[in-house]
């Protein structure tokens, strides 16, 4: 037994582990110390990812399709591959990078839209030890350049260009912006998708398609340490230079794979479709590793919910037969307000399990996502996870679970929360509400921030220490079940997607017109959060109309079109303490509309500005 753990939670991660291949079994389960977030994990083992994705289902899964893919548009015939077919695919692609000098620990960029060659790619990076990261196709080329520099990528992987919607996203273009005078990037792969007219540059850029054919079929999966990374992949933080997540092979391995089987209760003939993209955390655990480690059937969807109707993801489910329908209260709420009537017509007899990810689903969504999509026959399993912890910590299972609308429910085993007060102390009450921390590690906790351990520290280890601390809010309630709060950092979740406020701020500030900003949570009945941005400009602004429209576009150019702020209120100042800094929480109450509980404002450094700000918010609304 480890002093970090239980004697039952040695066991059961022993256990599970067990029934994984492993090319080195390890001498120890568990060392460090988790005050110091320095926790290693099958100390002393050796393994490769995708034998247990892919090699050892092919004595009995050669000929099941292992990937399902929708294309963007349905005009456009799906395709699938086997569990054969697929092995042969990421084999081929391993070995085209190694001819491109990528070699075990090398990172690998995947800049794309949602195609097969997506989920191959990272695949076959896993298969030679390489590290690949994912950037979302949505991200700008100013975006994209600030992860390839921290995480100094060798080779980017994209297409021509993607289909998103009615829009054809020229990916290629935005890849050559990002890479302008960036030495680290030694290969551009190239996947043909949209035909659109590219530039490619000699020496460095790569037609896929046609480099591809030279690749031997069979590439020897490469033994790498339990503790050997996997992927980094980044996510926005307070104070505004992305985090990029480090995560490791075994220990993200056994627990996304054992989580995935637990929470959707998955069986043999199923077909799971995680509607989120490969380019965040969800994409990753629960569309390819968690699917394939039990060789299961998964979907890949290129489109949107909404292209070229409403009644797309309906579609989808009736076409594939789809079992086990994963998406995010966005996504549900955006369909919502289409009403219900596009559901009723669709039987969907195939659903068996709803789930539910990326934010805390509000209960009149729960109840339209059971009552239309699940025909009140569907458990709703209302997962709880992050970023960071690489895979479901707190959910119910599929059919075993009671439910509680809006509730993630329990935790999955081996998972130990636990809520803390203001004064860093354990609430021990049962009911009660406070900051969500974990008490003990767990195996798919990423391990660091890649090239800022200290930052790691810092970020999740020092408001609570020897906790890890989410960074939300929850309460627990007499059963013991976890409803999210959401969060109580400057993190804000527009539709599943974290942003940091500091970001945003940091980006429109580069207008040079912006004096500086406030970025704070704006409640958004699709959405979920929206931003709200209060901008004080230079003298002699008098167009706010304009400025307004530049500061949405510098957003876009820096970040991308998530994080465009929906409201920004032209002000002359903001309200702040004597020492300088924004209080925040006043400008939340009058976002949200809650001037009587603003509290007294006379200790700041400019009290008066306070009614300015709420004059001018009703007047913007009006």
């Amino acid at each position: 037994m480890s002093n970090l753990l239980s004697a039952e939670q040695s066991e059961y991660w022993s256990e599970l582990a067990q029934t994984y291949v492993w090319k080195k079994k390890w001498d120890n389960l568990i060392s460090g110390d988790f005050h110091k977030a320095d926790v290693k994990w099958f100390n002393g083992a050796e393994l490769n990812i995708t034998e247990n994705c892919l090699d050892r289902h092919l004595e009995n899964r050669r000929n099941k399709k292992a990937l399902i893919f929708e294309p963007n548009n349905p005009n456009e015939p799906s395709s699938f591959l086997t569990y054969g077919e697929l092995h042969l695919s990421v084999c081929r692609f391993a070995n085209l990078l190694k001819s491109k000098g990528i070699k075990k620990g090398d990172v690998v960029c995947f800049y794309m839209g949602m195609t097969p060659e997506l989920m191959i790619g990272i695949l076959a990076c896993a298969r030679i030890g390489a590290i690949h990261t994912v950037v979302f196709g949505g991200f700008s080329p100013l975006s994209l350049r600030g992860r390839l520099e921290d995480s100094k990528a060798k080779l980017i992987v994209t297409h021509d260009g993607a289909y998103r919607g009615d829009k054809l996203i020229q990916l290629k273009a935005m890849v050559d912006e990002a890479i302008e005078g960036l030495d680290s990037v030694e290969t551009v792969l190239v996947v043909k998708r949209t035909n659109n007219e590219i530039n490619m540059k000699g020496g460095r850029d790569y037609n896929y398609e046609t480099v591809i054919k030279s690749a031997e079929l069979y590439c020897p999966p490469t033994p790498v340490e339990a503790e050997h990374p996997l992927f980094i992949l980044y996510t926005s933080g307070s104070t505004g230079k992305p985090k990029g997540l480090l995560h490791t092979t075994a220990g993200y391995m056994v627990h996304v794979g054992k989580s995935f089987k637990d929470v959707f209760q998955y069986k043999e003939n199923d077909i799971f479709w995680c509607t989120a993209d490969i380019g965040w955390i969800t994409g990753h655990s629960y569309m390819t590793y968690g699917p394939l480690l039990n060789g299961a059937t998964t979907v890949m969807f290129e489109g949107v919910p909404t292209f070229p109707t409403p009644a797309r993801f309906w579609e989808v489910v009736e076409k594939h037969k789809v079992t086990h329908l994963y998406t995010a209260p966005t996504a549900i709420r955006s369909l919502e307000k289409f009403g219900h009537e596009i559901p009723d017509k669709f039987k969907m007899s195939s659903l068996k399990v709803l789930g539910s990810v990326g934010e805390p689903i509000n209960e009149e969504a729960w109840h339209w996502y059971h009552k239309h999509v699940g025909k009140e026959k569907c458990p709703i399993v209302d997962t709880w996870w992050q970023t960071e912890t690489g895979g479901i910590l707190i959910s119910p299972m599929a059919g075993l679970t009671k439910l509680k609308p809006a509730h993630a429910t329990l935790p999955l085993p081996g998972i130990e929360p636990c809520l803390m007060d203001e004064n860093g102390k354990e609430i021990k009450d049962l009911v009660a509400s406070g900051n969500l921390c974990l008490k003990t590690p767990w195996p798919s906790l990423a391990r660091t921030i890649y090239g800022d351990h200290e930052r790691f520290i810092q970020t999740y280890f020092s408001t609570y220490p020897g906790y890890y601390f989410t960074g939300d809010g929850a309460k627990r309630d007499s059963d013991g079940y976890y409803r999210i709060t959401g969060r109580v950092d400057d993190v804000i979740n527009v539709s599943g997607h974290r942003i940091g406020t500091a970001e945003v701020e940091d980006a429109i500030n580069e207008h040079p017109s912006v004096i500086e900003s406030a970025v704070v949570g704006l409640p958004h009945p699709i959405k979920g959060q929206g931003l709200y941005a209060f901008v004080i400009p230079v003298d002699g602004v008098e167009d706010s109309e304009a400025l307004e429209k530049e500061i949405r576009e510098t957003v876009n150019k820096i970040i991308g079109p998530i994080a465009k702020p929906d409201l920004i209120q032209v002000v002359e100042g903001l309200p702040k303490t004597r020492s300088g800094k924004i209080m925040r929480r006043i400008l939340r109450k009058i976002v949200e509309n809650e001037i009587e509980s603003i509290g007294d404002t006379s200790t700041l450094l400019n009290p008066e500005i306070v009614e300015k700000l709420i004059a001018g918010k009703k007047e913007l609304n009006s």
